[in-house]
């Protein structure tokens, strides 16, 4: 009787310093990234773990059961995540399902960016559908950057610290391993890693 209530004991300091470590650490950080945050078309109502900046004049767009940051993975008490669709005719969607982990980014400046249901993604992951600067060196702070939709489809299983640069889709199902950075279009059923990424294999 005595190791049962000892047991119960612990479990319930352990759920208590758990909601006290999150209250104090970290739910005050993300009511202050709220108030931090000025995009003012904001659809769907993500689960907030870890604080996001959400920013732009363009659209955001979030489905159902959208998850921000994960407790048990690294830069969880000192990352943010970084939402923003820049300009008014950006857009940034979020299907269903979908498990954002921690510190990732993403940055519309005009093609857009969607993201599939299903889909996980690992910490530190970087999304952006522009060059942000013409590349012609006499223009490159004048003229009109190139800009490219970017399309996860489906199921897609991203890893830590990837790169996906403008123009970019890879297909349902399809993993990209950790530190790639990919700058053309991935099939779906695939895995692929690398800078830049190239398909290793197919899944079986």
């Amino acid at each position: 009787m005595l190791m049962i209530f000892e047991s119960l004991f612990n479990k319930i300091t352990r759920k208590l310093k758990t909601m006290l470590s999150f209250f104090v650490f970290q739910y005050l950080r993300i009511i202050k990234y709220k108030i931090l945050s000025n995009c003012k078309k904001v659809e769907g109502k993500p689960k907030f773990n870890q604080p996001a900046l959400i920013a732009g004049q363009g659209m955001i767009f979030f489905g159902n059961k959208v998850t921000i940051g994960v407790s048990s993975s690294p830069l969880y008490y000192n990352g943010y995540a970084y939402i923003e669709a820049r300009k008014e005719f950006s857009k940034i969607s979020f299907g269903e399902n979908v498990w954002i982990n921690n510190s990732c980014s993403f940055i519309s400046e005009g093609a857009g960016i969607q993201i599939g249901d299903n889909t996980l993604m690992g910490i530190n992951c970087e999304f952006i559908d522009s060059d942000f600067h013409e590349l012609t060196p006499h223009k490159r702070m004048s003229g009109t950057p190139q800009t490219a939709k970017i399309t996860i489809g489906r199921n897609v299983f991203i890893g830590s610290n990837v790169k996906v640069l403008k123009g970019v889709t890879i297909g349902d199902n399809s993993v990209i391993a950790n530190g790639s950075v990919v700058t053309k279009s991935i099939p779906g059923n695939v895995i692929a890693g690398g800078n830049p990424a190239k398909i290793l294999k197919d899944l079986e």
